[in-house]
């Protein structure tokens, strides 16, 4: 007899959004249109679980009533359906099971059960077994996931083998090279034979013994090119120059290059060309020039890092920031989600192990077309379509949990990308100066590692992105991958906010490429590693799978011994694992036992090498006339139809069904949301935020732009990197930055280097063009990412040099590029160029430092960087975003019109300014009110040239979900109290509840629980509105955790007025549905009662924002104002309509004035506030629906900007009943609302037009004194 129960839960039919989502994707898809139904099913296994808690499990953590139906043990299939199941794979991340586990232990903080999902799939309709296969196929990643039985298992207990010995090579240091050379091939290593051949020669002749298998992984790994850059670093011997019409320049930037390092290096015999060195030259010889005073100087390199002075309350501080680029091509091609999560993972902790606060993302992907056809994949490839939603699904939803606003998200597409797609992310970070303390690991230092768990995901990533890729590559490299935990990496950033912790790391490394012996490795000379005390997810690991695993979201930290106890102390109430795994040693040597024993000892001077040293030569293939993108200008014969195909470019479409993805307002900081206007259609080119003072007011904000084009870099590298640079550059300037202070980081990634010396040929001559840019501009490039491995089989990724320019600007000088007024002119700015079409620096940096000068003189009020697609493409974004229209000038030629413009600038001018302009300009038309775009005899509506643009990627990234929402428009209200009013669709009472218990500082209760990220932007709107704050982190890692914060949070409620539930993703939604963590914590006797207490004895409040709400709904406190939990027939919140996270800004209408929350509100007025939610959706029946309204308990409203209710998914975005976006209890203190109120600020949004605070804060505050 199993003791494992089973439970299937199952959506029901009217909020089965994913398994709609299926259907349609088998039909459309795969091309199987005989599928009649799809069913997906959530299937738990649980044991070790008694029975009252399985029984309250079962309708608070596995299912929720209004949503969801639940089956014990099995579930009816229609007859001839087709039923598959999958799960994980074993050492994958289950987040739903994981969750699930925390909270059934919040219901019995002594209970230790394991638990197991899987997904159940049922497909109904007349299918063969060849389409059951290619819908399998469809549903199963097998990097992560497999299929598993429909047999229940005896038990979820799982025996580990204990592991044998680490093997020693016996005999490793006599081989003959015959057996040396079949040993190498068989260990698969990403090492070359030379570099094994080297470690040969050390152990025979230093070391006098074989080596064990874990020195030989740790070596593989700590020499990859992933590591330690080593194709960047072979020595290049012999450069040769092909002839070709564009010689001349490139050859002599090689010169200029080299005089600059003969300067440089004198009397130094160390140092080599390579493209390391050709990468770096620039920056040194702008700082040898004394062109960088505001780099940071410190021995540890996490991120770039610059000194600013920031603005904080007035007060001038000394603050670091830190960005930083990273990529994650390999991993993403092979599992998408999981590549893209830890893409951004990896970025956020490069800076973060520098102790700075990451606070905003970038992303910028490279893919190929996919609107195509499936039956167009590769053989060993996943789909395009398949690639770039499942990258950005895992992408968003990492950033999106940790509470990490993406300011900026672009994907550039170019048939090549489908030899391995391109995954950057690149991240800003922040801290003042002072908490920042950069010391040397000395003898006797502890080295704790700090978050999650070692599992055997990711063994093998930094050697796996270093290998040859091919149609094997997906069955093989699979464990090379790994699922990021977002609520760990979130836990990990508030700690290291702190700055009482971070003042006593000396120093700190995350755990990337490489696991433990890197990580750690690499933070002293000498190291004592105790692999015993790494904390591992499940037993059964050795010795070489817990020192090179790479389990993501851990750091290794240096403290003196004295500071031990206090660290661990901080981690704890963070809700964090620490354990001191190393011991810092005087003799520099990396020594690594287990299980008692040495298994690596090896001395530092050794791993130093690198490697063996490698050489090659070059010969540059230099770029000719034809195929240059300047010189083809064909004339236009249809300027309509060409303005139109231009709009619907692949690479100039709308891709806001892409950038909705991602929260881009968390945080409270983000100057630009990524669409302004009215409309928000008018597409941003550059992130703006407010440095992050957590703390006060600051007026300082960083800007961060990306420059590159591939058809451009695929005719000539060497111009590619040129104009990536100066576009980079050019989208600052747009955006109201000074060009003098940029800085950049530069991501490299080409094809695989081999013997051919015309294969080094692309990284080189792109390296020479950007070092000609920085320069020309006198603008060095401080950090950057190489990643040489983009070739599939024969083909290659295109040459690929992508800038990041990052600029620290005030407020005020941000300029934001939709057109504001009919009547003002349309100004071009022309990037001068030389000879050889490229950049003429010093003329563009003329007009550049003139067009700064007259934006801060107010004569200009919009601007748009050009790219390749000219004046056409940017002038119809520039219109879209307040519907004006554009007329262009009869005498711009059409050439000109549609030509490719790097540098150049298209200006919004007042007409009555444009004579008082300092630059070099040509007027070519001006902004009209009627609606149209016109040039000649050519007119396009707005509404054309609108579709034209949305159309392309829709199918691929949609906007709307295609669903008619058939709900009522006006409905006619009886109010329950006969002295209120309902007129206008707007509930008027005079009866509003008034406090008895009088308090001069309200205190409210903000608890933080593992997935919460909103409760900084909280703290600040209640301190701001004159209210005490109290964050409280809620701890479950032991049953004493457990018990110890029920204590604590009954007693922080006891003492509150307000209770606020923040935002976030309360582990990933997980288990599905969102809010559960909330909900289930606060059904426990004890802080059940004591939030009753505080309605009903002290007239408190609450407030639930978000997930917040959804945690207010779970309880019951709305709209039944008591903690009852859930109903059948309970209203709720679930899915968006549309079946993703949407992220933008609403417009909503204050349509009750019953809740002493909305008394500073203006009743029937309209307000403007960033939505971020994938579970949004407000649900009731007709009889709730008239019972809310009639009792003034509907709060706010979806409207157009015009505040008008609008049925449509543009307005009423999650699709919710009768556009209701916050609901009240019956007596209107507690208060849900979907839209974040609290993330508004002085500059914050800026080209969005509306109302942004509706004073909920404020009034809450009030209320009470």
């Amino acid at each position: 007899m199993s003791n494992v129960r089973r439970v299937y839960v199952e959506k029901k039919p009217s909020f089965a959004v994913k398994a709609k989502e299926l259907k349609h994707e088998i039909s459309s898809y795969l091309g199987i249109k005989t599928v009649t139904n799809v069913r997906e099913l959530i299937r738990y296994d649980v044991e070790n679980i008694s029975d009252d808690v399985f029984e309250k499990a079962c309708h608070t953590v596995f299912a929720e009533p209004p949503v969801d139906d639940l089956y014990l043990e099995k579930f009816e299939a229609a007859d001839g359906a087709h039923v598959f199941s999958v799960e994980f794979l074993p050492g994958q991340f289950d987040q739903r099971a994981d969750s699930a586990v925390q909270c059934v232990q919040f219901l019995d903080e002594n209970a230790q059960p394991i638990i197991r999902s899987a997904t159940t799939y049922v497909i109904e309709g007349d299918i063969t077994e060849e389409e059951f296969e290619a819908i399998k196929n469809h549903c199963i990643n097998p990097v992560d996931s497999r299929e598993t039985g429909l047999q229940k298992p005896e038990t979820l207990v799982t025996e580990f083998k204990d592991p044998e010995d680490v093997k020693i090579f016996d005999g490793f240091r006599d081989m003959e090279e015959g057996p040396l050379k079949e040993l190498y091939s068989s260990l698969n290593l990403a090492m070359t034979f030379k570099d094994f051949l080297h470690i040969q020669n050390y152990f025979k002749n230093e070391e006098k013994r074989d080596p064990s298998m874990t020195e030989i992984r740790v070596l593989d790994t700590y020499w990859s090119d992933h590591c330690r850059h080593t194709t960047f670093s072979t020595e290049l011997t012999q450069v040769k120059f092909d002839e070709g019409d564009y010689k001349t320049p490139i050859v002599d930037t090689y010169n200029r290059y080299l005089s600059d390092r003969e300067v440089l290096y004198k009397g130094r015999d160390d140092k080599f060309v390579c493209l390391m060195d050709l990468a770096l030259m620039a920056m040194k010889k702008l700082k040898s020039e004394g062109k960088l005073q505001d780099q940071e100087e410190s021995d540890e390199i996490n991120a770039c890092s610059i000194v600013v002075p920031v603005d904080v309350n007035g007060k001038e501080e000394e603050w670091l920031i830190n960005f930083k680029n990273e990529t994650h091509n390999h991993p993403t091609e092979i599992e998408p989600f999981g590549g893209a999560a830890t893409c951004l993972g990896g970025a956020i902790r490069d800076p973060l192990s520098g102790r700075t606060y990451v606070y905003q993302a970038m992303r910028v992907t490279g893919a190929a077309d996919p609107t195509v056809s499936v039956k167009e994949t590769l053989k060993g490839k996943l789909p395009q379509k398949k690639l770039v939603r499942g990258a950005a699904h895992g992408y968003s939803s990492y950033g999106n949990q940790i509470g990490l606003a993406t300011g900026y998200v672009k994907e550039i597409y170019h048939p090549n990308y489908v030899a391995k797609r391109m995954e950057i992310g690149a991240v800003m970070g922040a801290a003042p100066r002072r908490a920042v303390i950069r010391e040397n690991s000395d003898p006797g230092d502890i080295i704790i590692l700090l978050g999650g768990r070692t599992g055997r995901d990711g063994i093998g990533g930094a050697t796996g992105s270093s290998k040859v890729h091919t149609e094997a590559s997906i069955e093989v490299c699979g464990a090379e991958v790994q699922k990021g935990n977002a609520p760990t990496e979130r836990k990990i950033q508030r700690m290291f906010r702190r700055e009482e912790v971070s003042y006593i790391i000396k120093k700190c490394n995350d755990f990337g490429a490489g696991g433990v012996s890197v990580a750690i490795g690499e933070l002293a000379p000498g190291l004592q590693i105790d692999l015993d005390k790494v904390p591992k997810k499940y037993a059964g690991l050795d010795g070489t799978e817990i020192a090179i695993s790479e389990s993501q979201e851990r750091m290794a930290v240096v403290v003196a011994p004295e500071d031990v106890e206090k660290f661990l102390g901080f981690a704890n109430e963070e809700n964090l694992e620490a354990v001191p795994v190393a011991v810092v040693t005087k003799e520099p040597r990396l020594v690594l036992s287990w299980r008692g024993k040495e298994v690596v000892n090896i001395s530092r001077a050794f791993l130093d090498t690198n490697g063996a040293h490698q050489e090659t030569t070059v010969e540059v293939e230099i770029p000719n006339k034809e195929g240059n993108l300047f010189e083809e200008c064909p004339d236009v014969a249809d300027v309509r139809e060409k303005w139109l195909s231009t709009l619907a470019d692949l690479n100039v479409c709308s891709q806001k069904g892409l950038v909705e993805m991602f929260d881009s307002s968390i945080g409270a900081g983000s100057v630009l949301m990524p669409y302004g206007g009215k409309n928000q259609l008018t597409e941003t080119q550059a992130m703006v935020a407010k440095v992050p003072v957590q703390n006060g007011t600051t007026n300082t904000v960083t800007m961060m732009s990306y420059g590159f084009d591939p058809y451009l870099s695929s005719w000539s590298p060497y111009h590619g990197a040129a104009y990536a640079v100066t576009e980079s550059v050019a989208r600052i300037v747009a955006a109201g930055g000074d060009y003098k202070k940029i800085r950049f980081t530069f991501q490299e990634y080409f094809r695989r280097m081999t013997e051919d010396p015309k294969r080094w040929s692309q990284p080189f001559a792109a390296l020479l063009g950007a070092y000609a840019a920085q320069m020309g501009f006198g603008l060095p490039s401080i950090g950057g990412k190489d990643s040489m491995s983009g070739t599939f089989n024969d083909i290659d990724v295109p040459p690929t040099l992508v800038s990041f320019a990052v600029d620290v600007a005030k407020l005020q000088d941000v300029i934001t590029p939709e057109l504001k007024k009919a009547g003002n002119k349309l100004v071009w700015l022309r990037a001068p160029k030389d000879q050889y079409d490229l950049p003429d620096y010093t003329g563009i940096m003329e007009q550049y430092e003139k067009l700064h000068n007259d934006m801060q003189a107010g004569k200009v009020v919009s601007a748009y960087a050009l790219d390749r697609h000219g004046i056409a493409a940017a002038v119809s974004k520039m219109a879209f975003g307040n519907a004006m229209g554009v007329k262009i000038e009869h005498s711009l030629d059409t050439r000109d019109f549609f030509a490719p413009g790097f540098g150049d600038l298209v200006l919004e001018v007042p007409a009555e300014k444009v004579g008082q302009l300092s630059i070099t300009y040509t007027v070519i038309g001006e902004v009209t009110a009627d609606g149209k775009f016109s040039y000649g005899n050519a007119e396009i509506t707005l509404d054309e040239a609108y579709k034209a643009w949305t159309g392309t990627l829709e199918k691929v990234f949609k906007t709307t979900s295609g669903e008619e929402n058939d709900g009522p428009v006006a409905m006619a209200v009886k109010t329950a109290d006969p002295e209120a009013t309902y007129e206008n669709g707007v509930y008027n009472t005079k009866n509003i509840y008034v406090c008895k218990h009088k308090v001069a500082k309200p205190r409210v209760f903000i608890p933080v629980f593992p997935g919460t990220n909103c409760e900084y932007d909280s703290t600040k709107a209640f301190e701001r509105a004159g209210a005490e704050v109290d964050v409280k982190v809620f701890k479950n890692l032991s049953a004493e955790d457990i018990r110890d914060s029920v204590e604590i949070f009954e007693k922080s409620i006891d003492q509150a007025q307000m209770i606020m539930f923040p935002g976030g993703f309360s582990a990933g939604d997980e288990p599905d549905g969102s809010a559960k963590f909330f909900a289930t914590a606060f059904q426990n006797a004890k802080i059940k009662e004591a939030v009753m207490k505080l309605l009903n004895e002290r007239d408190g409040l609450a407030l639930g924002i978000c997930n917040g709400f959804q945690a207010l709904i779970k309880l019951g406190l709305v709209p039944y104002g008591e903690i009852c939990g859930q109903k059948e027939d309970s209203p709720t919140l679930t899915y968006n309509t549309i079946g993703r996270h949407i992220s933008k800004m609403v417009y909503t209408k204050v349509v009750s004035n019953k809740s002493p929350w909305l008394q500073k509100a203006t009743l029937g007025g309209v307000y403007c506030n960033p939505a971020s939610h994938g579970e949004g959706r407000f649900v009731a029946n007709d009889e709730w629906l008239a019972k809310l309204l009639a009792n003034g308990q509907v709060a706010t409203q979806y409207v157009n900007p015009n505040g008008e209710l609008d049925q449509s998914e543009e307005s009423n975005i999650n699709g919710s009943t009768y556009n209701i976006e916050g609901i009240t209890s019956p007596d209107g203190r507690v208060l849900g609302k979907m839209a974040h109120s609290e993330r508004r600020d002085n500059g914050v949004a800026i080209n969005i037009y509306g109302q942004q605070d509706i004073q909920i804060f404020e009034s809450g505050v009030e209320y009470f004194k």
